[in-house]
């Protein structure tokens, strides 16, 4: 993409409503723009890492055998009557009626709409066991939405249920989701910890918080150090296999928010404790039978009797981590993306534009960059060097390809990683054998 046909409008200075680094660095990096409290426009820039970021969810549900559907943002209110929770939600439900008076609802969550699909279709225990998820906006009517897409109205999730027999079938389940849950955030180059949470107004006895170690994170977090060793992706893990094991030596390493933490009681030596600070990312539940007794989502055992069916729910805030990844991976120049969710790969600067040499350079680079997948922004706009080299750190693309006279002279390009700010010349040959070979 060429910087002069793209919609990238970045800004000089901070505006005033933004409290924190990731709303920061999103207003000046034109990637959303806020339509009214807690809701946001999503621009290209933007949208293109919600994609990214929505990609690997996906990748990883369908990899643990859950399968997607798509359930409608306006549910009916009679299906949360049924489950007993219209009235008890609280008005962060956004109640409205329709033509015919009929009360409806924006969805803050699936559980009733879901159950209800499950109740139509199937019978069978042979049916189970069953994941479906989806990926749809919800609404929330927060009393103060703040922090950007951190504490929105309006937010793009995530969430999974899964219908089981009984409990020990459901335990599986839960574990399947607490392991992919793992892999989805390593592979967005996050470290998270899974901690013992409460389950609110959702239900049920057994919940967990993913929360990502970031400085400038919500919560206090207290953990031993070797969670820091911990590195999922390079464990040959089996995901239809006995995961209990492996959820066991996970949570076994100690980790707390500092509304659990009691100095008195924590069983890791002071030297061992690691304090931070984090964000929660995403909320894993099992509530056995809570909805479907509600609703009467039954299915006939291998002994002939009906019995109510087992259910979790795991949810992931997907336009939250946006935000959660840019406070856990910034700098005071702007964001530095991790590679597999970042919106180009390559930020290739013209940075004398009339210079025919430098242009011949960069047309030939990006064509083949290009052409060969490499995702690759190149900022071919008339502007002064040094204003193309901070909006360049400011959208923190992985890697800057640098073309000037003087190194065009000499017959190389500056390759700076954003990450690490080591640069180096390469030929412009040497280039493509980096990023395409």
């Amino acid at each position: 993409m060429r910087l002069t046909n793209y919609f990238l409008p970045t800004l000089r200075d901070t505006p005033k409503e933004a409290q924190i680094v990731s709303h920061r660095y999103m207003l000046r990096a034109g990637m959303v723009q806020q339509a009214s409290a807690g809701i946001y426009s999503w621009l290209p820039m933007g949208y293109r890492v919600l994609r990214k970021i929505e990609k690997i969810v996906r990748e990883e549900q369908d990899a643990a055998g859950a399968q997607e559907v798509l359930m409608p943002t306006i549910q009916s209110a009679d299906l949360w009557r049924e489950s007993g929770r219209y009235d008890g939600y609280g008005k962060e439900m956004l109640r409205i009626q329709d033509r015919h008076d009929r009360d409806m609802l924006f969805g803050p969550t699936n559980e009733e709409q879901v159950t209800d699909i499950f109740r139509t279709h199937l019978k069978s225990y042979r049916a189970l066991p069953l994941m479906l998820y989806h990926i749809q906006w919800k609404f929330r009517d927060e009393v103060r939405p703040r922090f950007g897409v951190m504490r929105g109205r309006e937010f793009l999730m995530k969430d999974n249920y899964s219908f089981d027999l009984d409990h020990a079938s459901a335990v599986k389940s839960y574990n399947k989701m607490f392991v992919a849950y793992l892999k989805t955030y390593a592979r967005m180059g996050l470290k998270a910890i899974p901690m013992a949470a409460d389950s609110g107004p959702i239900g049920g006895d057994m919940s967990h918080e993913f929360i990502i170690l970031a400085e400038t994170g919500e919560s206090e977090v207290y953990y031993h150090k070797d969670w820091l060793d911990v590195d999922v992706l390079s464990q040959d893990i089996d995901i239809d296999g006995d995961l209990q094991p492996i959820v066991d030596s996970f949570l076994s390493r100690y980790a707390a928010t500092d509304e659990k933490h009691d100095p008195s009681t924590c069983p890791v030596p002071e030297a061992d404790l690691i304090t931070t600070r984090g964000i929660e990312v995403g909320h894993i539940f099992y509530f056995g039978t809570k909805y479907s007794e509600a609703m009467g989502a039954r299915v006939t055992g291998p002994d002939g009797k009906e019995s109510p069916v087992h259910m979790g729910s795991y949810g992931v805030g997907v336009s939250r981590l946006v935000g959660g990844i840019i406070e856990a991976s910034h700098d005071d120049r702007g964001i530095i993306w991790p590679e597999s969710v970042a919106p180009f790969h390559i930020g290739l600067v013209n940075v004398k534009i009339d210079d025919a040499t430098c242009t011949d350079v960069c047309e030939d680079l990006y064509r083949k960059l290009n052409g060969a997948g490499v995702e690759t922004l190149y900022d071919d706009r008339n502007e002064r060097t040094g204003s193309k080299l901070a909006d360049m750190d400011l959208i923190g693309l992985p890697w800057q390809v640098v073309v000037g006279p003087r190194s065009v002279k000499n017959g190389v390009v500056e390759v700076k990683n954003r990450r690490t700010g080591e640069t180096e010349e390469l030929t412009p040959e040497a280039v493509i054998n980096r990023f395409v070979g």
